[in-house]
């Protein structure tokens, strides 16, 4: 049997299934609104005083975003690409541009014995440290993803130049592209900037010089990434196992109405708002479902049983400054700080980090609304290493914690919490900037906040 079709009734029949592809996905959509409005969120149970003036994980996610972030993007663009430097923000010769140039001692010594003794085999090869500056908004991160432009894919593309012939046929007969391969002294995520990353990139090539290394990646993303030198390094040096700390620095942008005289009344603000409430919070002290739960999903839904109007939301910087400093000097873990990691796998060493420098200070940076430049809070954490997402949690419990009065000690008190959930989402990438890399033993006199 054979149905014949007319073009109209063809027409027809996909407007039909049109229509009831709408149908499907408005109740689809209806579906979804009525189960988020159902869902059950929970809270970690917080025992202190303060307990019913910190902020909601959707709270503090509002509080965090709702900011002039352009013009600390616009200030980081203007510092990847050298018209600007950080002692503009701090008035002082501190800047990272002016006393980390070098390599280890230990590295130099190796290779004068280098010089002397004949290279045979892989110890032929030539390895070249790489000091990168880039602007986060630009990358999907540094790690290499299919689909996403990110600034290892941009720099190994570009080193592809340079590797010898027996790498480039290896790669020709497994029909991959011509690239070298660039370590990381640590991976940034989507949005954050560098100052001075360090990555390193060996060949057995002899021809091939520093400046050309340089060449060839500026013209990669020109006003994106920019080269901040390159030069030729023992082959031992690895710039992530070689490193012995690193420096990254928040700046968080103060919206106009934030002025000090407010952030002073914040413990009067709320002891009025803990003393005047019914304090008869559930004690939903949670346990994570799983262990690869993601905490940043917990800011969508409706809170309206734990959020509560007119929280605090006045802080002092010099108050973040006093909780932050309790880390330094010590070995901790930063488990319940991290994001986006197995907390049940990051147990014990995996998770311990050694704080060599925490404070906050205000500032300003320049800003075309305002002339005398946009009031800023500047945080500097210096460590031997950072766990996933550990700098911005840092960042937004710190600011949460201020606003709610808690106790100078509180950060160390939440480490030994038994969820994630007790700190706060983390705080925006567009205020994180990895500053730079060291490889010689931290000196506190170079810091950017003394």
């Amino acid at each position: 049997m054979v149905t014949s079709f007319t073009v109209k009734s063809v027409a027809t029949f996909i407007s039909k299934e049109k229509t009831l592809g709408r149908f499907r996905d408005l109740v689809s959509l209806s579906s979804m609104e009525n189960q988020t409005k159902d869902k059950i969120y929970f809270y970690y149970n917080h025992t202190d005083s303060c307990n019913s003036a910190r902020w909601t994980a959707r709270e503090s996610y509002k509080f965090m975003y709702e900011r002039p972030w352009q013009d600390v993007l616009h200030f980081f663009s203007n510092v990847v690409n050298a018209r600007l430097t950080l002692s503009t923000v701090f008035g002082t010769d501190n800047s990272p541009q002016t006393y980390i140039d070098v390599v280890d001692d230990d590295y130099k010594t190796l290779e004068l014995c280098d010089e002397k003794e004949e290279r045979f085999g892989r110890w032929e090869r030539v390895t070249f440290k790489i000091i990168l500056s880039y602007s986060g908004y630009a990358f999907d991160g540094w790690q290499k993803q299919p689909g996403l432009n990110t600034v290892q894919e941009i720099v190994e593309k570009s080193l592809g130049r340079f590797v010898d012939d027996k790498k480039a046929r290896l790669l020709k007969e497994k029909s991959k592209p011509l690239e070298g391969c660039a370590v990381v002294a640590g991976r940034t995520d989507k949005g954050v900037s560098a100052i001075r990353q360090v990555c390193s990139f060996y060949t057995w090539r002899k021809d091939v010089k520093p400046c050309d290394i340089e060449g060839e990646i500026n013209s990669a993303a020109p006003g994106k990434l920019r080269v901040v030198s390159v030069s030729e390094v023992s082959r031992v040096f690895h710039p992530n196992f070689s490193a012995k700390w690193r420096r990254y620095l928040y700046i968080f942008p103060l919206n106009d109405q934030e002025n000090e005289k407010q952030c002073c009344e914040n413990v009067k603000e709320v002891e009025s708002f803990s003393f005047a409430r019914n304090c008869n919070e559930p004690s939903n002290k949670c346990v994570e479902s799983s262990s690869s739960e993601n905490v940043e999903n917990l800011i969508i839904g409706n809170n309206k049983e734990f959020e509560a109007p007119n929280k605090p939301t006045c802080f002092s910087v010099c108050r973040i400054n006093q909780l932050l400093r309790h880390l330094e000097g010590k070995l901790l873990s930063y488990n319940m700080f991290a994001r986006d990691t197995k907390a049940s796998r990051n147990i014990g060493p995996p998770t311990e980090c050694f704080m060599y420098h925490a404070r906050a200070a205000e500032a300003r940076i320049p800003c075309s609304v305002h002339e005398e430049g946009r009031k800023v809070m500047c945080v500097e954490l210096v460590a031997n290493r950072f766990l996933r997402k550990m700098v911005r949690v840092l960042v937004a419990t710190s600011i949460r914690e201020a606003a709610a009065g808690a106790e100078e000690d509180v950060l160390l008190k939440l480490m030994e919490a038994t969820c994630r959930r007790a700190t706060a989402p983390p705080a925006p990438p567009d205020g994180l900037c990895l500053v730079d890399v060291g490889y010689t033993d931290f000196n506190p006199k170079n810091c950017l906040i003394p």
